[in-house]
C-alpha cells in the first residue's frame, strides 16, 4: 500500500484528509508543558516575497539557501494539466526570485533541493514518462541531469537531498524495494545499506552538525502507517516508531542524538470528508517520543529549521482553523509559540518548508498562495530578515 505524502507537498491531497485524534495526546509518556506550543498570534517580521512566473496551479515544495544572495526553491506548476504538470525551479539572487528555465528537462515535479554554493547544489524529482527519479545538479545557470548508479531503473526513487559544507551529497529514497541512502561527491556514488525497516518510505534527509545523517518518513503498520526516524553514522540506528493513526513525519531537526524534534501530519481515520488531519509535533529525549500540543488541532506541520547555534528554531505549518495568515511555530525559552505571517487575502498561503539563511539570523519559507490545488494558486515565499 502506497501512503499519500500528506505533508511537505499537500497539493491535490487536502481533499482526501480526514479528522484524526487530538494532536495534544502523548505518543509515549505525558507531554511536557514546557515544550508545548502556546497560541499567541503576533507579527514577527515575516514578509511575503514575490516568486513570479509560475504557471497556475503551482507550488514550491522545498527551499534552501547558500547565503543571503543565493537560494533555490523547487516544486511543480501546471498541476492537473494534460501533461501531468511540470517541474518548477526558482533562483534567488539577493534581490528577487526568478524562474529557472527547465524546458530541456521532462519532469512532473521537483521534490527537494539542497546547496551550499553556486557549484554544489542538487535537486531530485519525478519524470513524466516513468517511475524512476532523476538527479539534477546546478551548473551555475540551470539544472542538468547527473549520472548515478541505478539511474533509469524503474524502481529507483530519490525523494530528498542534503549537501554538507564539504560538498558531500546525501540522498534518501529507495532501490530494490528498500529504503536507503545514496551518498556521493558528484563523481563517485554508492548506495548504503538498506534501512532495516520493512515498508518504510523516506521523505527527508537532514545533516547534523556532528556529521550524522538523519532521515524521516513513515512505515506500514498493518492498518495504516506510523512515523519513522533513523540516523546513519556508518550504520543505521532506528528510533522507535512515532505512533499515530496514519502519521507521517515530514521533517526533523536533531539538536543532539537524544534531543530531536520531528514534525508532520496525522491523517487519522473517519471524520467529515475534506477535513484535514492533525499537526504532529514530536520530541525524542533519548528514551521515548513525546507528542506535544501544536497550539492548533486541525492542519499540518511541514518543516523545521535550526538557528545559527544549531537549535531547532522555526516550524512551518498550516492552520485550517485560522486562515487569515500563514502559520509558524517559534521556539522560545523552553517552548513553542504560534507566530503569524503577513496578513493578506484569505485563505492564507500553505507553507511546505522553512530553512535558515547561512551567515545571517534570517529564514526563508516556501509553499503556495492558497491551500487549494486550483487556479489561481501560484508559487509563494516568505522571508524573515536578520
Amino acid at each position: 500500500m502506497r501512503r499519500r505524502h500528506f505533508v511537505a507537498g499537500a497539493l491535490g491531497t487536502l481533499s482526501g484528509l480526514t479528522l484524526g485524534p487530538q494532536a495534544s495526546r502523548a505518543v509515549t509518556g505525558a507531554p511536557r508543558a514546557s515544550h508545548a506550543a502556546t497560541p499567541a498570534p503576533q507579527a514577527q517580521g515575516w514578509q511575503a516575497v514575490p516568486a513570479p512566473g509560475s504557471i497556475s496551479p503551482a507550488q514550491l515544495r522545498r527551499v534552501c539557501a547558500a547565503g543571503p544572495r543565493l537560494a533555490w526553491a523547487v516544486g511543480q506548476e501546471q498541476v492537473g494539466g494534460t501533461s501531468g504538470g511540470r517541474a518548477l525551479a526558482m533562483l534567488w539572487n539577493g534581490s528577487a526570485w526568478t524562474k529557472t528555465d527547465l524546458s530541456h528537462l521532462r519532469h512532473t515535479r521537483l521534490t527537494a533541493v539542497s546547496g551550499v554554493c553556486a557549484t554544489a547544489a542538487w535537486s531530485v524529482g519525478l519524470p513524466v514518462t516513468s517511475d524512476n527519479s532523476p538527479l539534477l545538479r546546478w551548473n551555475g545557470t540551470t539544472w542538468q541531469e547527473a549520472a548515478f548508479p541505478g539511474r533509469g531503473e524503474p524502481d529507483v526513487r530519490l525523494n530528498a537531498v542534503a549537501v554538507d559544507p564539504d560538498g558531500q551529497v546525501w540522498i534518501c529514497g529507495s532501490r530494490g524495494g528498500a529504503a536507503r541512502l545514496l551518498h556521493g561527491d558528484g563523481t563517485r556514488w554508492r548506495w548504503l545499506d538498506p534501512l532495516p525497516v520493512a515498508g518504510a518510505t523516506l521523505y527527508q534527509a537532514v545533516l547534523a552538525p556532528t556529521g550524522e545523517v538523519w532521515v524521516c518518513g513513515d512505515q506500514s503498520n498493518g492498518g495504516g502507517w506510523s512515523g519513522v526516524v533513523a540516523r546513519w553514522d556508518g550504520a543505521w540506528t532506528v528510533l522507535p516508531p512515532v505512533a499515530g493513526l496514519r502519521l507521517t513525519i515530514a521533517d526533523l531537526h536533531p539538536d543532539g542524538p537524544d534531543d530531536v524534534w520531528a514534525v508532520g501530519t496525522e491523517a487519522g481515520v473517519g471524520g467529515p470528508v475534506g477535513r484535514p488531519g492533525n499537526p504532529a509535533l514530536c520530541h525524542w529525549d533519548g528514551s521515548a517520543w513525546t507528542r506535544l500540543a501544536a497550539g492548533f488541532t486541525l492542519g499540518s506541520l511541514t518543516g523545521v529549521a535550526g538557528d545559527a547555534q544549531g537549535r531547532a528554531a522555526w516550524i512551518s505549518g498550516w492552520n485550517y482553523q485560522d486562515q487569515s495568515s500563514s502559520t509558524y511555530l517559534r521556539r522560545d525559552s523552553g517552548g513553542w509559540t504560534i507566530v503569524r505571517g503577513p496578513t493578506g487575502p484569505a485563505p492564507a498561503p500553505y507553507l511546505n518548508d522553512v530553512t535558515p539563511v547561512p551567515g545571517t539570523t534570517g529564514f526563508w519559507s516556501a509553499g503556495m498562495t492558497s491551500p487549494s490545488p486550483y487556479p489561481p494558486t501560484e508559487a509563494y515565499t516568505e522571508r524573515l530578515e536578520s
